[in-house]
């Protein structure tokens, strides 16, 4: 096993022991579902950087897995959607945090009679090897896991949630994200990349990894201050601003010229005619905002026409949009 690996077992073993409320945090608000409440030591034990929750993900029953269980609380909220036994498979390396979560779902049990420990299914496994089969998971999610990976990992952990997805099932991920060139020093400090801060990449590489083992569709859904890294308390020469973002990856075919990633993009025709077809499966309506993917952004810009716009990233998309 690498030693950042061995690293990462030791600070959630300490974490799942003793709740440890600033290992991580975020400014996504915890979601607050009708007759759901969430026990104060799952909340304590919330070491996510966002949210992987999203009722529109969640329709139709669906088999849900989750990796790097924490306290449990996603868990807890993923149940709510898929109310029946192993629904939700939560998956962890560390026998101390599998121990908690699982005491955790018993408090969740008396505090919510919707509620029963058999709708989680708790599992002893590793993300670069699921123990999971193929092609038997609706939605996959991870919460601030990914990015304590090196590449090299990360690219196994990805492949390995893409093979345990349906066709079309959705990957839900938040992990931080950095514009600035990480230093060597920081990369290379265990405990720094076990506590998500020094294994962030950009996030056009982040996403390209994601590409790269074959979702065909990506949905950039939030983007959010996260951390800092200063020259006072960290070794390195400039401060280092982390933000963390939310994202979810489509197991669809992969387009035949590149993935659909969509980034917040909007075009909007505002010509004379009713609307406007660019005879590749888009139709503007007149000056009615359509969400578009990078992409075909890219190729309604390149039309060089003076009667459509296209705003600039909000870094927020939520469906709607053009493929």
């Amino acid at each position: 096993m690498s030693t950042y690996l061995e690293t990462t077992r030791n600070v959630y073993k300490e974490a799942a022991e003793t709740p440890q409320v600033g290992l991580c945090c975020t400014t996504t608000p915890v979601w607050q579902l009708p007759g759901l409440k969430i026990p104060k030591k799952m909340l304590a034990m919330n070491y996510g950087c966002g949210s992987t929750v999203n009722p529109r993900d969640l329709v139709n029953d669906p088999t849900i897995l989750y990796v790097g269980v924490g306290g449990g609380m996603e868990l807890l909220q993923f149940a709510y959607f898929s109310r029946k036994k192993s629904g939700v498979i939560g998956i962890d390396v560390v026998d101390e945090m599998l121990d908690a979560s699982k005491k955790n779902f018993i408090e969740a049990e008396v505090q919510n009679p919707w509620f029963k420990s058999e709708f989680v299914e708790l599992r002893k496994g590793d993300a670069l090897n699921l123990p999971v089969p193929d092609h038997s998971i609706d939605v996959a999610a991870q919460n601030c896991l990914f990015n304590i990976f090196t590449q090299e990992d990360l690219k196994l952990a990805l492949s390995e949630m893409y093979r345990v997805l349906k066709p079309h099932g959705r990957l839900v991920l938040s992990d931080p994200t950095c514009e600035t060139e990480m230093p060597e020093s920081l990369k290379q400090d265990e405990r720094l990349r076990a506590l998500c801060l020094s294994g962030a990449l950009p996030l056009k590489d982040y996403i390209k990894m994601i590409t790269e083992v074959g979702f065909g569709t990506v949905e950039i859904r939030a983007k959010r201050p996260y951390r800092l890294l200063d020259p006072a308390h960290y070794d390195t020469e400039k401060l280092i601003y982390i933000e963390s973002v939310e994202v979810c990856a489509i197991k669809d075919p992969m387009p035949k010229d590149g993935p659909c990633v969509f980034t917040g993009k909007t075009a909007i025709f505002f010509g004379d005619e009713e609307y406007f077809d660019d005879k590749n499966g888009h139709t503007l309506m007149q000056n009615q905002p359509l969400a578009v993917c990078d992409k075909t952004a890219g190729a309604l810009a390149s039309l060089g026409r003076n009667d459509i716009f296209i705003s600039e990233s909000t870094w927020f998309y939520d469906g709607g949009g053009c493929c």
